[in-house]
């Protein structure tokens, strides 16, 4: 139970603009469940595209939040380059160099 608590506490403090919560609330369904839809209809180019397009959302959210997007994130930790994590409204920002 600690961890989805840790989870939710992190994924909030990572979505907190209106617009990055906007693009996560339309992407994260294009990104997941669009393609799983499109795959039962044989339409595996237009799933591959839902999938990207969905992504695509979810990373201009994060884009506009200032922070980087999840996946950028395990990718800068393992070649080992600064990372935005979250941005502290309150004090503007707060990096994980």
């Amino acid at each position: 139970m600690n961890v989805l608590r840790r989870f939710f506490a992190n994924y909030a403090a990572r979505h907190q603009h209106p617009a990055n919560q906007l693009l996560h609330l339309i992407g994260l369904p294009v990104t997941f469940v669009l393609p799983l839809i499109l795959l039962t209809r044989q339409a595996p180019g237009w799933a591959g595209i839902a999938f990207l397009a969905g992504y695509a959302l979810q990373f201009a959210g994060h884009a506009i939040e200032g922070n980087d997007a999840g996946e950028a994130i395990l990718v800068k930790k393992s070649l080992g380059m600064p990372y935005i994590d979250v941005i502290d409204r309150i004090n503007r920002s707060s990096r994980n160099d």
